[in-house]
């Protein structure tokens, strides 16, 4: 269904609903209607969602597709602990209340239709009521179990399921009391009668090791194990490079190759070589070609689908193709042979790209470098690592050079580098956290990390010009309404945000980050500028990255670990082998639309899968720190107490009751907590010193006191 003919149905299907003589009418009654054969019914179907999700459309509660009134809107449903909620639109600044009596029998993630009730006004949020619960986010939920005697509840353990599921008589598959346990959803219930489900999976009893992240992956619908047809698939794929398959491939085998990777990586999925000619440095970034092993449409690309990403948890990876191929023939392991897709560009001596190539080609990596020794190498000039690599050190010394050029050009122009601190979570062989270290990023990994920007845009700009359909990597301006509530909040700590015609410049960003740098209330600050940005997706249309200030840019470079890299390397090498005919532009119009909102999706999902993970490694690792003391800085206040976090990236509450003076909230121009008789006061980014005294595993939570000091 290529985009032309998607307008003109979509246009005829709009009069269709407008018409005065319309009624409202099932998706079966509409193909009969329009006389959509059988064969094109999911086409339909999908471009009704669409429809549904640009707010065109909605669905009656028989099912019957109607147009949106006019005081109704679409959006996602994000409930909360208390019963109450609200309804995120794409597009709106501010979400919409929904108090708990008018959030009908929507679940968490829910996409539903909401009627407004009451504008925006005076500091409130808008309030509606929602009428329509449109799609179901969650088909099962994991809990722990609780036996009556003739029948059982699950206890949610995501709190924003606010009801018990009960489980009939029969329907427990033996569960006892205490077992972690996933429910599949029979019914949804309504405000007054809970819902109700079966178990189908008893994953162990709450608090044995491996249950805890066992319940993280099925809460998240997260796929552990590859499917019969898929690894017998894999099973035919060989292990080493084919003599055949190097055929009519560039040969860059004589070119100095590495990698440059984490200690523990194992899919390595980029190479980068370089050369400085007349001035002019030649960089090559090539990418493992695993669209030569998983092809359209078979078992392996189904699977990829479906599962988008790899999700990085603390104590695994799940990842999204087999291993056999992630860190087999296409990881690009040193000393074998391998196919690549390169991107080979021309930067001249001020960092601008001013000629590339695109090329399949074949590769052999001559060592397998890990950001710690190229750090080693390039900065600190250790001699021991300088002389074990001694035949690699002028082309690191070389990649650093362009590295900085690179980095100066897009600081230049204005692009946001974001250093929150960063941890990594230590844990021994039973799973358990041990350790929680500063994970920091050096030269080593910024210049892979320029490298990779480079291709990526590269390639994106290039295939926009070319004027063929392709998947981009699209960040958008933030809300003007989002940005002055920024303005307010960083006006407190001193600092501003310079705007014109309600638009801020990503260079604005830069600054005030560079003003923050080192100061107490860098990572509070940082944070509020994250959130006062709109999520980067996948889009099929390019319009651009605000954070990074570039027109054009996509993901290219991590094919083995991301389905829309190994997605646009289908389109690349298709044109590159003569060009993509009219039947293949209308294939991809048709499909790239579905991929893009099925990758972003998935990537929302892994990465809340791990930073669940995160969070319950972080109050595990503080359960054996109770009672210890510790410096912190305020991230965040509210009407009960506020939020401390410590250097280690563990986040705990104060709450008000625990203080032994008696605190009020003031809130005059500068948020702050004060003690009526002491007079303290504690504000956001104020540094705090607090002793652990709890924490809760099942809420995910920790629990601090204030110290005298």
């Amino acid at each position: 269904m290529d985009s032309v003919l998607y307008q003109i149905r979509k246009e005829m299907l709009l009069k269709l609903f407008d018409d005065e003589q319309y009624k409202p009418m099932k998706l079966k009654e509409l193909c009969m209607v329009l006389g959509v054969p059988k064969s094109e019914r999911s086409d339909l179907k999908l471009m009704l969602d669409q429809m549904i999700s640009e707010g065109l459309i909605t669905i009656e509660n028989k099912g019957r597709y109607i147009k949106m009134p006019p005081d109704q809107l679409n959006g996602t449903f994000m409930a909360t602990q208390k019963g109450f909620g609200f309804v995120r639109v794409e597009g709106m600044a501010d979400d919409i209340f929904i108090p708990e009596e008018y959030t009908k029998n929507a679940f968490h993630e829910d996409k539903v239709s909401v009627k407004l009730t009451a504008d925006a006004a005076g500091g409130r949020r808008a309030e509606g009521v929602i009428t329509a619960v449109l799609e179901r986010t969650h088909d099962h939920v994991v809990g722990t179990y609780q036996q009556s005697r003739k029948f059982g509840f699950v206890v949610p353990d995501n709190k924003k399921f606010t009801k018990d599921i009960f489980v009939p008589q029969g329907q427990s598959m033996n569960a006892v009391t205490g077992h972690k346990v996933v429910v599949q959803m029979t019914d949804y219930g309504s405000r007054f009668k809970n819902p109700e489900g079966r178990i189908i999976e008893i994953l162990g009893r709450a608090g044995d090791p491996g249950t805890d992240v066992l319940s993280i992956i099925r809460a998240y619908n997260l796929p552990e194990e590859f499917p019969k047809e898929v690894m017998e698939q894999v099973a035919h794929i060989p292990s080493e490079v084919l003599e055949r398959e190097k055929a009519g491939r560039r040969d860059l085998r004589n070119l100095q190759t590495v990698t440059i990777d984490g200690e523990d990586a194992k899919d390595l999925d980029d190479a980068v070589t370089i050369e400085k000619r007349d001035g002019k440095y030649y960089l090559g970034v090539h990418i493992a070609d695993v669209s030569h092993y998983v092809k359209e449409g078979s078992p392996l690309d189904k699977e990829a689908v479906k599962r988008g990403t790899s999700v990085y948890l603390t104590d695994r990876v799940i990842p999204m193709l087999p291993r056999q191929l992630s860190n087999g023939i296409c990881s690009l392991n040193a000393g074998v042979d391998r196919l690549a897709l390169s991107c080979l560009m021309e930067i001249d001596e001020k960092g601008n790209i001013i000629g590339h190539e695109i090329a399949e080609t074949l590769i052999c990596v001559d060592r397998r470098m890990t950001y710690t020794a190229v750090k080693q190498i390039i900065e600190d000039h250790d001699e021991a690592v300088c002389s074990m690599y001694s035949d690699f050190v002028p082309m690191f010394e070389l990649m650093y050079e362009l590295s900085l050029l690179l980095r100066q050009k897009r600081k230049k122009r204005g692009g946001i580098d974001f250093d929150f601190p960063e941890s990594k979570i230590i844990l021994d062989k039973h799973g358990k956290p041990v350790d929680i270290r500063p994970y920091e990023h050096n030269s080593a990994t910024n210049l892979i990390e320029d490298f990779m920007l480079a291709a990526n845009e590269t390639i994106a700009e290039d295939y926009f010009w070319q004027e063929i359909p392709f998947l981009y990597r699209t960040h958008e301006t933030p809300d003007s309404e989002r940005i002055q509530k920024l303005a307010s909040m960083i006006g407190k700590f001193g600092y501003y945000l310079k705007s014109s015609h309600e638009e801020v410049h990503p260079k604005e960003f830069q600054k005030l980050l560079g003003k923050i740098s080192g100061t107490p209330q860098e990572p509070l600050i940082s944070r509020l500028v994250l959130r006062s940005m709109k999520q980067a997706r996948y889009t099929t249309e390019n319009t651009g990255h605000f954070g990074l200030a570039v027109k054009y840019y996509c993901h290219f470079t991590s094919p083995i670990r991301r389905y829309p890299d190994l997605q646009i390397h289908r389109i690349i090498k298709e044109s590159l082998h003569g060009g993509l005919s009219e039947r293949r532009l209308s294939h991809y119009d048709k499909i790239l639309p579905e991929v893009a909102m099925t990758s972003s999706s998935t990537e929302r999902r892994a990465d809340e899968a791990e930073r669940e993970v995160d969070k319950l490694k972080k109050v595990e690792y503080m359960s054996a720190h109770i009672g210890e003391k510790f410096d912190g800085v305020i991230s965040g206040l509210t009407g009960y107490g506020m939020y401390v976090e410590l250097s280690n990236t563990c986040e705990g509450l104060v709450r008000l009751e625990s203080m032994t003076d008696d605190y009020y909230i003031y809130d005059e121009g500068n948020y702050v907590i004060v003690g009526e008789t002491t007079g303290r006061r504690f504000g956001l980014g104020d540094r705090a010193a607090i002793i652990v005294v709890g924490t809760d595993i099942t809420a995910r939570t920790i629990d601090f006191e204030l110290t005298e000091e």
